[in-house]
């Protein structure tokens, strides 16, 4: 532990200073969950809160990656560092990714106010991958005034990037589908800005304006209310680009930046409340899985989980049975 709690020093101050590689093998540690990372992460952690974190979210197809490009070059004119955290799919089989948002960005590979990660989802759902959050905390520490986490090509239902980001930008593509389809509950209800790429194909200004009409919030009435726990309907604006070009991206970047700054109703605040949360939980829930399956316990729970695939015992037992043991096992050396 105390090598890797000095290594860990180590790359987390080079990593503040600036060093591009320490930076790097600091966030493949995390991506690798080892102690090196949890180090790094107790001391970092406290210098992040100041970047402005975006999830860039929507179906496949739509022009995230495009996009995302288009949007650094952009936050480079005014002169702002930024670092991408690109999200991909990963083979269910090997768990191997071809990480090609990297490629597609390669125009900034020289800047080093520019810092882009590729991380494969390893099987995690939700368009994300599970270390996304700590490795957004390091990018934060590092110096970095926004962070753009672009999500594996998402469905209605995969949303975990809204409790990861400050400011949640769906894209939509025009003619991708009917409109009942673009407005089921899920994706666009996360949104705090909808974007129509591909602005110059027909239709584009047409999908604009019905997005609009739809997106309208219903009455808000006792909403967020102390004793209320139902979250504030969302009102995003839509806007219309063509990352291929850069038109409508400065609109973007600045539609970004008003709401950073227009915190009229707490909603950076509880927003940072639903990142923290998600991030305390995935790790509680890491450590109990790593704790059933260390020795002591494997025994128990591999024979817990042969009788539920011989349907002796159902999965609810089995989840209470696999809590138990942590009770059952001897106290840990130092708690």
């Amino acid at each position: 532990m105390a090598a890797a709690a000095a290594r860990a020093a180590e790359l987390a101050d080079a990593a503040v200073a600036g060093d591009r590689r320490a930076l790097a093998r600091l966030l493949t540690a995390i991506e690798n969950r080892t102690p090196v990372a949890e180090a790094a992460l107790r001391t970092l952690y406290p210098l992040a809160g100041r970047a402005h974190i975006v999830g860039i979210t929507g179906p496949p197809g739509s022009g995230k990656s495009t996009l995302v490009a288009a949007l650094i070059a952009e936050v480079r004119k005014a002169g702002r560092p930024v670092a991408v955290v690109a999200v991909d799919p990963s083979s269910p089989i090997t768990g191997g990714a071809i990480l090609g948002d990297r490629v597609r960005m390669q125009a900034y590979a020289g800047d080093r106010e520019v810092f882009i990660r590729s991380m494969a989802a390893r099987g995690h759902t939700g368009g994300l991958a599970s270390t996304t959050g700590a490795a957004c905390a390091v990018l934060d520490a590092a110096g970095f005034d926004m962070v753009l986490v672009e999500t594996v090509g998402t469905g209605q239902s995969e949303v975990e990037v809204a409790s990861s980001a400050d400011t949640t930008v769906v894209l939509e593509a025009p003619e991708m589908g009917d409109e009942v389809q673009a407005i089921k509950a899920g994706l666009l209800e996360v949104a705090d800005l909808v974007v129509v790429n591909k602005g110059d194909r027909p239709g584009a200004q047409r999908t604009a304006a019905q997005l609009r009409a739809m997106l309208v919030a219903a009455p808000s009435v006792g909403a967020g209310d102390a004793g209320d726990a139902r979250p504030r309907p969302k009102r995003p604006e839509v806007l219309v680009t063509t990352a291929a070009t850069g038109a409508g991206v400065p609109e973007l970047l600045a539609a970004i930046d008003r709401h950073r700054a227009a915190d009229h109703d707490g909603t950076t605040r509880r927003a940072r409340l639903a990142r923290a949360e998600a991030q305390v939980w995935t790790i509680v829930g890491n450590r109990l899985q790593d704790r059933i399956r260390e020795d002591v316990n494997r025994g128990s729970a591999a024979a817990i989980l042969e009788s539920v695939a011989d349907h002796a015992l159902d999965p609810y037992a089995a989840a209470d049975r696999l809590i138990a043991l942590l009770a059952l096992e001897p106290p840990r050396a130092g708690r």
